[in-house]
């Protein structure tokens, strides 16, 4: 009985340090799919510039890797989430700047 109730416990434990391991993942994944749609968009209006695009796309380069790194030890902490969201609200604002911006892709 003894031995069932370790292994029932190590199984709950080890499911929710699993589910708090990628609690912040489907957020910054949802956020940072809009964000790629937010820059296709520029791109088919002709909002962007090639040099924004270059740049537009370095921040998401960054991004990722921000959240690779952050989930290499298979856990999320508090503050790497909140350092992954500033990046992508600082890429959101660089975003509407250059789709804001007046200039053209000719």
């Amino acid at each position: 009985m003894r031995k069932i109730l370790v292994i029932t416990l190590t199984g709950i434990l080890a499911s929710l340090i699993a589910g708090a391991a990628f609690a912040g993942t489907a957020r910054i994944d949802r956020r940072e799919a809009r964000q790629h749609e937010r820059i296709a968009e520029g791109r088919r209006h002709r909002q962007l510039t090639r040099g924004e695009l270059a740049r537009l796309h370095a921040g998401q380069r960054h991004i990722r890797r921000m959240e690779r790194r952050a989930g290499s030890d298979g856990i999320f902490t508090r503050r790497e989430r909140m350092r992954i969201e500033r990046a992508q609200d600082r890429q959101s604002r660089a975003i509407y700047r250059f789709k804001h911006n007046r200039r053209v892709r000719v």
